[in-house]
């Protein structure tokens, strides 16, 4: 059976929950919630969630990897292996500092200086697969980048921004995931 894999970055919710850098794995919990699925721990070191059949028969997987930012590439290059899905067709959920809040944007491959990136490229063997990035703004005046990923957003970014753009990712990753991904990623672009 065809299958895609979509995964959000994250850092331990205990201790993270919340944070721009866990931003990734909110909106995949968001798109669970849409559809009904439930995110289950799974043999691999991953939350995920199956149930989602899209147009033309492909499975989709949601999974949420363990641990820490900087090594989510193990848990997803092993949720991977157990489904049997190629690094082509999986969709990477992240932060990105390079963009304001909230703002969406889409590409296939690359890593920019993200070391969750870094680390699916390593375990996975490839760049070529496609990401969602999710706006988090730079941090301002001279706090360390750092610092500022993990810090959660304010009240007011939250409220008027940033849970919006939750249900707008949730749209671009369904568009994405029932293709064709040219057309999802003009739509996300143009909106």
């Amino acid at each position: 059976m065809d299958r895609v894999v979509i995964a959000g970055l994250t850092n331990p919710e205990p201790e993270y929950g919340g944070t721009r850098h866990n931003i990734g794995a909110d909106v995949v919990r968001a798109l669970a919630q849409r559809l009904n699925l439930t995110m289950r721990r799974h043999r691999t070191p991953n939350q995920v969630a199956e149930g989602w059949t899209r147009p033309g028969g492909t499975s989709v997987i949601l999974g949420i990897g363990s641990g820490y930012m900087n090594r989510q590439g193990n848990p997803i290059g092993q949720l991977l292996t157990w489904a049997k899905v190629p690094p082509e067709r999986l969709i990477v959920v992240h932060d990105e500092l390079d963009l304001p809040v909230g703002v969406l944007r889409t590409k296939r491959g690359g890593s920019g200086g993200h070391n969750g990136l870094k680390s699916v490229y390593r375990h996975v063997g490839s760049d070529q697969f496609i990401r969602l990035r999710f706006g988090i703004g730079r941090p301002p005046g001279r706090m360390d980048p750092a610092k500022y990923v993990l810090a959660r957003f304010n009240a007011k970014e939250r409220d008027a921004i940033v849970d919006v753009a939750v249900q707008e990712a949730v749209d671009a990753l369904i568009d994405i995931a029932e293709g064709p991904y040219e057309f999802a990623q003009q739509r996300l672009h143009s909106s």
